[in-house]
């Protein structure tokens, strides 16, 4: 069954196509890789597919098979997807527990009212919450820090923060955007294993933007090749490792297709 579906996409800046006719189904808790040199157009995607940008080629966006594209950034979120950025966006003044806290307000069942009169609903949900930010810090190993600030955290670290904020959403298809950054390869092999176990423990769809190799090929069971803000492979990791195309692209080579 097919979790997130880009069908045909176009965004074009100032005349540049960024992204043109782009096309791949993510299946149901599928770790899926969009991947491709500097510049290929992997992070618009993303943005198109969050809401952030509104596709200007046509195209569509599809979460469970439900149009999604035109819709704002938040109402995206509500409906199942969540994300991490290229570069890091935590709230460097707020505790890590805060970082996590943050999106707890879109999974909150508690209103304005209960709020605003800090109701005995209102202080279970409070709790509730603020369990499930804790359970998440102990998942990332970053519970010892939850009072920390978390501009005092290592880069690596702060990675994770953002990951553990993004699964507060309780999402159903998580968008990752260059996980690995900054890590070592240690660390790195760790988030292979963690990539897989999230998966599996909240029963998601992860749809990667990778350029460690290592982890690209160590987790993804399917991957989609871009370059020029176009498709130019897609397949699994063993067909992408050995496609001429694929090659051709990180390697700065012409291909002579005759």
């Amino acid at each position: 069954m097919t979790a997130l579906e880009v069908r045909s996409l176009g965004r074009t800046f100032g005349g540049l196509k960024a992204v043109h006719r782009v096309s791949f189904r993510a299946q149901d808790r599928q770790i899926f890789g969009l991947i491709g040199p500097n510049g290929a157009g992997k992070t618009t995607v993303f943005n198109v597919v969050t809401g952030v940008y509104e596709p200007d080629e046509g195209g569509e966006v599809l979460l469970d098979s439900k149009r999604i594209d035109g819709l704002q950034p938040y109402q995206v979120a509500s409906r199942g997807i969540a994300r991490t950025f290229q570069n890091i966006r935590v709230f460097a003044e707020m505790s890590v527990v805060e970082n996590v806290l943050v999106s707890a307000h879109m999974t909150a069942r508690v209103g304005l009212v209960g709020a605003v009169f800090r109701t005995a609903a209102f202080r279970q949900e409070e709790k509730h919450q603020l369990e499930r930010a804790l359970r998440l810090l102990e998942i990332f190993k970053l519970d010892g820090l939850a009072l920390e600030q978390a501009k005092n955290l290592p880069y690596g670290s702060q990675r994770k923060l953002e990951i553990a904020r993004a699964l507060m959403l309780g999402p159903k298809v998580l968008l990752l955007d260059e996980p690995a950054a900054g890590m070592n390869t240690g660390e790195a092999d760790d988030l292979n294993e963690q990539i897989r176990w999230l998966r599996d423990e909240f029963e998601l769809t992860i749809v990667l933007v990778e350029h460690n190799m290592r982890v690209v090929m160590g987790v993804c069971e399917r991957i989609h090749v871009m370059d020029h803000g176009e498709t130019i492979a897609e397949g699994t990791p063993e067909e992408i490792q050995k496609d001429r195309h694929v090659i051709a692209a990180y390697l700065g080579e012409d291909i002579d297709d005759g």
